[in-house]
């Protein structure tokens, strides 16, 4: 039973890996450093061939990181990895908390020191080379001492909470564990904003003037309360713009980078807005929290049929069975259906997109919300001709293309 499993996690991994590789050239075939008709009037010649360029780049750059992560992950596990680690976390603790958070912490932190290059390429090499870096050496630095901070924090908080709701409570694991994590999810829902955003940004009230009366003037026509705008200072690390709308109920906020701001003209910075309150005046916010957490119960709920299998820590050759050593095993083999649960958001996370350019349509104005979409993709030099099948794998929210053409039956 643990080789069959151990093949079973190898192709997996095997077959996650060419998936990858197969989407990615599907895509590269649709790369042209010639305009495409379909594009003229969104990109002029130079700026669309140095979006073709950011593309290639990148892609590039995700094959090496990705195959050395392939690499790595084979090497773990044809090479015992996780059971060196597992043996060396036994000789300072047998106690189950302990030693998950020992496994845990040697992983992540050796997967953190070795992706540690990549990152400081990525970010001060191609991302300085496109114009889009504003990360100094201190603030990078600085988030990287936060991140871990909170990984230890959080997750190994959440972690050692797991466990000990495992050994006390046996078969009621799942629904117990689901039962916590849910209440945790919707607090950090509604809190993000006020605890862990101000840990790496600012946030500051937008001022009053003549973007705040239009946002205002809008929520009002709309009957969509709203006391809570702010501005992050997004700028402190890149060029590139975006705006989200986070919280529930009273705590709920629009949060507007200061990049946005800056390139977008007033109608098209409330059209922007128009679309995130189409998101949550048709409840799309409370249906994504609603769908994460049912997707949870269920994994949680798969996870208590094979917790307890001595052949899940076998197949790593582990022979004594942990929790942790479990949960590694579980995570590699539930994959599969992660992607299938994924594909499925994505087609409704892209139907929600849809739904709230159409609100921001009838209820602002399309063109707007279209100028504010193209300018959008281009200062952050988007592919705008991503091949079908990386868009069904991939995208959250439909094409540019797409987008617009949809709006413009709103027009009509």
């Amino acid at each position: 039973m643990a080789q069959t499993i151990f093949i079973i996690i190898i192709a997996i991994l095997i077959f996650d890996y060419l998936l990858e590789r197969l989407l990615d050239y599907l895509n590269s075939r649709y790369w042209s450093n010639e305009l495409p008709k379909e594009l003229e009037g969104i990109y002029d010649v130079e700026k669309y061939k140095k979006s073709q360029d950011y593309q290639r780049v990148n892609q590039r750059f995700s094959l090496i990181t990705s195959t050395l992560s392939f690499c790595a992950m084979l090497l773990m596990l044809l090479g015992g990895g996780f059971a060196l680690v597992d043996e060396f976390a036994r000789q300072y603790t047998l106690n189950p908390i302990l030693m998950a958070l020992l496994f845990f912490g040697i992983i992540g932190f050796a997967a953190d020191l070795l992706s540690m290059p990549f990152s400081i390429y990525d970010t001060f090499v191609i991302e300085q080379r496109f114009g889009f870096n504003n990360t100094t050496v201190k603030t990078f630095i600085l988030d990287k001492l936060k991140g871990l901070l909170l990984a230890i924090v959080l997750v190994g908080g959440l972690l050692a909470l797991f466990i000990l709701i495992y050994t006390a409570t046996g078969v009621n694991f799942w629904w117990i564990a689901w039962l916590v994590f849910s209440i945790i999810t919707i607090f950090f829902t509604m809190f993000y904003s006020n605890i862990i955003v101000p840990l790496f940004n600012k946030q500051t009230p937008l001022e009053a003037g003549e973007l705040r009366n239009a946002i205002q003037a809008f929520a009002t026509k709309t009957g969509f309360k709203l006391n809570n705008i702010f501005v992050i200072d997004g700028s402190k690390r890149s060029n590139k713009a975006n705006a989200y709308f986070t919280g529930l109920g009273s705590k709920k906020r629009i949060v507007l980078y200061d990049t946005l701001i800056k390139d977008h003209t007033i109608e098209e910075l409330v059209a922007v807005l128009a679309h995130e309150i189409g998101h949550y005046k048709m409840k799309h916010t409370l249906k994504g929290i609603i769908i994460s957490l049912l997707e949870t119960g269920l994994m949680l709920y798969i996870l208590s049929w094979f917790i307890n299998n001595p052949s899940l820590s076998e197949a790593l050759n582990v022979n004594q069975p942990s929790f942790h050593i479990s949960i590694v095993v579980f995570g590699m083999l539930y994959s599969p259906l992660s992607l299938i649960l994924g594909l499925a958001l994505n087609i409704l996370s892209r139907k929600h997109e849809y739904q709230a350019d159409r609100f921001a349509g009838e209820n602002y104005e399309v063109e707007a919300l279209q100028n504010a979409l193209k300018k959008l993709s281009v200062n952050n030099l988007s592919n705008l001709k991503p091949h079908p099948a990386y868009v069904f794998f991939h995208y959250s929210h439909p094409t540019l293309l797409q987008r617009l053409v949809a709006l413009n039956k709103i027009k009509k």
